[in-house]
């Protein structure tokens, strides 16, 4: 079981471990404006009990939900108990009227109550800040609470952060020395046949605080795009994507690649198979399928700044080949992974 603790920050307090959800009542008190869905609600009962309001966040996209429920919402914190969507919804509800706080209480190992990263509300202004919430409660009996698939899934997305951390050029040597402590974590969580869900409630919050100081990089950028124009899950596009994310890195740097292998004992390309596999995420069917689509989701994520942040940028036909992967599950053979 991973190690439990509380570290305050300059503007942010971060509270981890098994029975950290019942610090709630401590930590933010009642009547509070409660952001959830109804399988995080289930999970998190004591959360509902002392909330004000309750307000289950739909699926679609985060500018779009915000938009529509900011007439909802109003004084008090935004307490988001749930996915990446619930706490990016909350961080855009709290930069569109601000001030107000945002607590962050994680269902996934999406790492968004660790980051400033979201989209704002729909009508609200580019010079709107963004927003990272002030309070973190991760307890990994609900941010490692997916079912196995789920969870291999999001476990993509977290390493995504720890690969952008380490190898960024906007990162610096602290981000990248936590980014490998998280890569390992992560890595360690599916040694063993079921997944240690506390190592990788863990590895995914150490990636979100690495990826914060770095910023997001290619592999979130084509990652996004292709939710964001497909409607394929995040979790999804995240790992279907990573194999090929990662290999580009190993093309551009191959000894840093390589050195991160000997950190944490597998080959990392198929470390993100594997992942695939078990999420089964195994092909995105509508890239396939659709030429046109494909050509809008290369022509979107070519748009895309953080494409700049690993060096050389890729270019429209390295991402059609990224997609093109993610389209299909491609057969490769293991280098001692």
């Amino acid at each position: 079981m991973a190690e439990s603790f509380r570290q305050v920050e300059h503007q942010r307090t971060i509270v981890f471990g098994r029975g950290t959800i019942d610090t709630v009542g401590e930590l933010v008190g009642e009547g509070f404006v409660l952001l959830s869905t109804p399988r995080a609600r289930a999970a998190a009962g004591g959360v509902l009990d002392r909330a004000g309001v309750v307000i289950d966040v739909p699926r679609g996209r985060v500018d779009e939900i915000a938009a529509d429920l900011r007439h909802r919402v109003s004084g008090g914190p935004l307490v988001a108990l749930g996915g990446g969507r619930v706490i990016d919804v909350a961080k855009a509800l709290a930069a569109a009227d601000p001030p107000r706080g945002v607590v962050g209480i994680p269902t996934t190992l999406s790492a968004a109550e660790m980051t400033a990263f979201h989209r704002q509300a729909a009508g609200v202004g580019p010079q709107a800040p963004h927003v990272r919430p002030a309070l973190v409660i991760n307890d990994p009996d609900l941010s490692g609470s997916q079912p196995a698939g789920q969870l291999a899934a999001s476990t993509g997305n977290a390493f995504g952060h720890a690969i952008v951390a380490i190898f960024s050029v906007g990162s610096n040597p602290v981000a990248r020395a936590v980014g490998r402590a998280a890569a390992a974590r992560l890595v360690g969580g599916w040694a063993a046949s079921e997944p240690d869900r506390d190592e990788l409630a863990l590895g995914a919050l150490l990636a979100g605080w690495a990826v914060d100081c770095s910023g997001l990089g290619p592999h979130h950028a084509i990652a996004q795009t292709l939710v964001r124009l497909t409607g394929v899950g995040h979790g999804e596009a995240n790992v279907a994507l990573l194999e090929s994310s990662i290999a580009g890195i190993r093309r551009r740097l191959p000894g840093g690649v390589e050195e991160l292998e000997s950190d944490v004992g597998v080959d990392l390309e198929a470390f993100a198979r594997r992942l695939r596999v078990r999420a089964g995420a195994l092909g995105i069917d509508r890239l396939r399928d659709d030429p046109q689509l494909l050509d809008r989701v290369v022509t979107g994520a070519a748009s895309r700044p953080e494409l700049e942040r690993v060096a050389p940028a890729p270019d429209p036909d390295e991402l059609r080949a990224i997609y093109r992967a993610a389209a299909s599950m491609p057969v490769a053979t293991d280098r001692g992974g």
